[in-house]
């Protein structure tokens, strides 16, 4: 920083025009010059990586019951286990069957009809032609404990009540289901045990396999220019919309950064016979846009073992790093 005694003489006398000209313009361009280097190491990180803009979040999306309608929100907190925004967290709450097995909108597809809200203490289900549904979140410890069963693991869940479960059972015309939620003393699954593609600290509550999903804007439009009926997207519940990107661009980005988050890319999506259910009828229609997902997202035969005949549409991520992160923030791709 050029002070005063450099552009004054030494006796304090104005210099002449010419040479304080030349100065200022010296002063401009040594501003510059740090500008430009201050921007240069801002994106670069310690070990030689640097931060590539990839592109903007669009949306950010909790599902605090699993298979229940999304909460949009404009800022969240990425744990370790996924999304929050205060006592809403991504897919903390679920449906069982007595015998503790999970039951999502795969066998009931009409679940996908039923809003969710967590504000007051309280979890708040609605439905239509159904009275609202509000259950403290944090239970009485004589609630019982259920032994619940997601894809073969096993997890606990705390039992939400007899009004809870009596609800459920009047929208969805059947018998014996229950609502749990998982309480951040419970031990959590572990994602590796699913898929070896995980790391050994990725842990979930109720979610299918990881802690966040990823979907791109541009990768639903590209679908939708080979569908007759177009989808949204509703029909594939990522946890966080990205925007001003390329098609599938997303399958490229094996680190990103968010805000102050850092995620790690485990493997794509391999989407299944979810996404035919209707997020605005709940009807399942068992085809589409399955089908023409295949036609075009299929995998690498060399990966045929770890996704079968699942088409990819979108990616699954593990967090190296907590923080917030709220809509409109840049997107940076993480170049070693």
């Amino acid at each position: 920083m050029i002070g005063f005694s450099g552009v004054l003489g030494g006796s304090g006398l104005p210099l002449p025009q010419p040479r304080a000209a030349w100065l200022g313009a010296a002063a401009l361009a040594l501003a510059a010059l740090l500008g430009a280097a201050v921007w240069r190491w801002a994106g670069r990180r310690a070990g030689g990586a640097r931060l590539q803009r990839v592109g903007t979040v669009g949306g950010l999306f909790i599902y605090p019951v699993k298979s229940c309608r999304a909460v949009a929100v404009q800022r969240a907190e990425v744990t370790a286990m996924g999304l929050r925004s205060g006592d809403m967290r991504d897919r903390f709450w679920l449906v069982i069957k007595d015998d503790g097995h999970m039951v999502t909108a795969r066998q009931e597809p009409q679940l996908v009809l039923v809003s969710v809200k967590c504000e007051n203490g309280y979890l708040t289900l609605n439905a239509q032609e159904m009275k609202e549904l509000r259950v403290p979140i944090k239970l009485s410890r004589k609630n019982p404990v259920h032994s619940c069963r997601l894809f073969g693991l096993d997890i606990q869940g705390r039992d939400c009540g007899d009004e809870a479960a009596q609800w459920l059972c009047t929208f969805l015309n059947t018998q014996s289901y229950r609502l749990v939620h998982f309480e951040e003393d419970m031990m959590p699954r572990k994602s590796r045990d699913l898929f070896t593609t995980f790391r050994t600290k990725d842990e979930i509550a109720y979610p299918d396999c990881s802690p966040v999903m990823i979907l791109s804007e541009a990768s639903l439009e590209d679908l939708n220019t080979r569908m007759e009926k177009k989808v949204k997207i509703q029909h594939f519940r990522p946890n966080i919309l990205v925007t001003d990107c390329n098609p599938f661009e997303e399958d490229s980005w094996n680190k990103i950064q968010i805000g102050s988050v850092e995620m790690k890319g485990t493997m794509a999506c391999p989407r299944c016979i979810l996404t035919t259910v209707d997020p605005e009828t709940g009807i399942m229609d068992r085809k589409e846009p399955l089908e023409t997902l295949k036609s075009y997202r299929s995998c690498d035969p060399s990966e045929r073992q770890l996704y079968k005949s699942h088409p990819l549409f979108g990616w699954y991520y593990g967090v190296d790093k907590s923080g917030m992160l709220q809509v409109g923030d840049p997107v940076y791709k993480i170049v070693q």
